[in-house]
């Protein structure tokens, strides 16, 4: 703005806007009606300032819109710590697909050796279900993605840690890292052996090792 008496203009020394209404100013009287260039200057500064007031509004609903995202995922996985409901919406999780979580190990075994099987597919689905991911959800929908394209090695990597914080807060219903582990082997036998079912390859094993590090870590 320029203030109405001494004219001073408000807006930040170096700004463009600022820039082009001190050329104005400058402009010789007999060159440019003084009218002209206050109307210019005023319609600079407005269009300045309606700008900052949308990036205000769009910044506080941004933040509005975090914090509602926050306060589903806390509700949903019993963990009440900010910086584990931030970690899990930078992974792609909101409150509606966080019930995932405990199923990302599953899944990853069933990627072990490069693809999903039929059987590997079927165990998993009737896994969703007893955790109450119904047919046709956002989660279920992105259960579907999963094991249509492999999930992000982060998503991997991080899922055990933040399971074990969900299995201490009582918020994984009743789920505990002795069935998830015994799911995890499940899977693994599902597309081996004879017939598929019986044997686990080594990728698998050398897997199931580390999710029951991850998951059990702390129950030692």
């Amino acid at each position: 703005l320029v203030t109405a008496v001494t004219g001073a203009c408000l807006i930040p020394k170096g700004h463009p806007v600022r820039a082009s209404i001190e050329i104005l100013r400058r402009e010789p009287t007999f060159m440019v009606d003084k009218d002209i260039i206050h109307e210019r200057g005023r319609s600079l500064e407005d269009d300045y300032f309606r700008k900052k007031d949308r990036e205000l509004v769009e910044k506080l609903q941004r933040a509005a819109a975090a914090e509602t995202a926050r306060a589903d995922i806390s509700k949903a996985t019993g963990l009440s710590d900010p910086a584990i409901a931030d970690e899990l919406l930078a992974l792609g999780f909101t409150g509606e697909t966080v019930a995932l979580l405990p199923i990302v190990p599953i899944v990853q075994v069933a990627w072990a050796e490069g693809g999903v099987s039929t059987a590997e597919r079927d165990l998993i689905v009737k896994f969703a279900r007893t955790r109450g991911i119904a047919e046709g959800s956002a989660a279920d929908t992105q259960l579907s993605a999963w094991m249509s394209a492999r999930p992000s090695e982060e998503v991997f990597a991080r899922a055990g840690r933040l399971i074990r914080a969900m299995l201490d807060s009582g918020g994984a219903a009743g789920l505990s890292a002795d069935d998830l582990v015994a799911y995890c082997e499940n899977i693994a036998s599902a597309s081996g052996g004879v017939f598929g079912i019986g044997k686990i390859s080594g990728e698998e094993r050398a897997l199931l090792s580390k999710l029951v590090s991850d998951l059990k870590g702390r129950q030692s």
